[in-house]
């Protein structure tokens, strides 16, 4: 295929794209962000969890 052609088509094509608006875009960076927060606290928490219980079993057994 022609390079030219190629490079085109691609333009072409990315014309054809319904972009998000730029208040889509970080409503979207927020939502994550949070998510990703609440995920790492959650997370924090069940570990905090795993832990105690481990270090509990773990001293009562010796």
């Amino acid at each position: 295929m022609n390079p030219i052609k190629f490079i085109q088509e691609v333009r072409k094509e990315g014309s054809k794209v319904t972009w998000p608006t730029t208040r889509e875009t970080l409503t979207g960076a927020v939502m994550v962000l949070i998510i990703t927060a609440f995920a790492a606290v959650f997370f924090l928490i069940v570990d905090q969890i795993f832990s105690f219980g481990l270090n509990s079993i773990i001293e009562w057994s010796l």
